[in-house]
């Protein structure tokens, strides 16, 4: 049986794909990510909090799926400058 942390690990993993499958871009901080590095970094850096942002197209599907770094510390998210 597995435990907790790896079922949400194992229904995150495959959302991510269903997504992917779906032509939706995965961004984890700002840069292209695959759902297995989406994972990843979920697993590997267990003290930090990812916000996730939809956006959607004009239809109201989601065209884009980003994962920011919460810095919960420092009450500051690392999120991509836009100019």
């Amino acid at each position: 049986m597995e435990d907790h942390q790896e079922q949400q690990t194992h229904s995150l993993f495959t959302e991510l794909t269903d997504y992917e499958e779906k032509g939706v871009d995965i961004l984890l901080d700002g840069l292209p990510a695959s759902p297995l590095q989406i994972v990843q970094a979920h697993i590997m850096r267990e003290d930090v909090i990812y916000m996730r942002d939809y956006v959607l197209n004009d239809k109201g599907d989601v065209k884009e799926l980003c994962f920011y770094n919460v810095d919960t510390k420092n009450k500051d998210v690392n999120t991509p400058q836009i100019t």
